[in-house]
């Protein structure tokens, strides 16, 4: 997997100058669009209260970023909201409402005593590790927390099946961006200095099926397990009788993430 450079601001400026193995299968080719075009873009969207989705051209000819934003009410830069960025699972297909599914039975529900804003991208065929995916979702987040009124220590990465993954990914080498990640139903061998598992820098809520028949819940408790002992704070449930295919009947689990975060998180 490609790992960018870490840096804090206008990660979307980068223009991609290879061409695209996954997703649509096209090549990307540079276009006259700017980092300041997609700045402004983002700035004029009319963003209401409730679920508002969303398309925004990225700085790459012909390559559009897809994304759901709940927005909370009664949000103002004098009652800042966190942030949660959700991320769905089955990255590597392409399906045009796929960030609104789990979106809309899982992470709305499950975060709704929360107030916060939610966004959730398209993954648009590329697992959230590869490049592209990292280009949008900290160009998003960063745009975010630039146009909205965020709580900057109230941000959070969630995902499920590949998007939990994708939350141990940024928990793992992005953790100065979030406040803590919340995995499900993953699989995710976390990144390793000489052999070693290194510590993760922020608390993770790992829930797994205990009947998940896609990722086994042995190899990622014992994933875990390797993560506590090199240092990192993660609390570890399982959801009892629970498959991998059945995303939405974790939510009752993720709420009980969200009373975390708020007890033990942000408190």
């Amino acid at each position: 997997m490609k790992i960018l450079k870490k840096f804090s601001v206008f990660l979307f400026i980068i223009i991609f100058n290879v061409s695209c193995g996954g997703g649509n299968g096209n090549s990307i080719v540079p276009n006259n669009r700017t980092a300041e075009d997609v700045k402004n873009d983002f700035s004029n969207l009319d963003i209401q209260p409730g679920v508002n989705d969303f398309t925004l051209e990225s700085t790459v000819a012909g390559f559009y970023w897809n994304f759901r934003i709940i927005a909370p009410e009664n949000a103002s830069e004098s009652n800042k909201r966190p942030l949660i960025i959700d991320l769905h699972g089955g990255a590597s297909n392409i399906y045009a409402d796929a960030h609104k599914i789990t979106n809309s039975c899982l992470a709305q529900p499950a975060f709704a005593d929360l107030n916060a804003y939610i966004i959730s991208p398209n993954s648009n065929g590329y697992f959230w590790y590869d490049q592209e995916n990292q280009v949008q979702v900290l160009a998003l987040l960063d745009l975010a927390k630039t146009y909205l009124p965020i709580d900057e220590n109230k941000v959070v990465i969630t995902g499920y099946s590949d998007g939990g993954n994708g939350s141990w990914f940024y928990a793992d080498y992005y953790s100065d961006l979030f406040s803590a990640a919340i995995p499900m139903a993953s699989s995710y061998n976390p990144a390793k200095s000489n052999g070693d598992i290194l510590k993760i820098n922020i608390p993770l809520y790992v829930i797994h099926g205990q009947d998940d028949e896609l990722f086994p819940v042995a190899q990622t408790e014992e994933w875990v397990n390797q993560s506590i002992a090199a240092g990192s704070d993660i609390t570890f449930v399982i959801a009892d009788g629970l498959t991998h295919f059945e995303p939405c009947n974790y939510v009752d689990y993720l709420k009980d993430a969200s009373v975390w975060l708020q007890t033990e998180v942000w408190n």
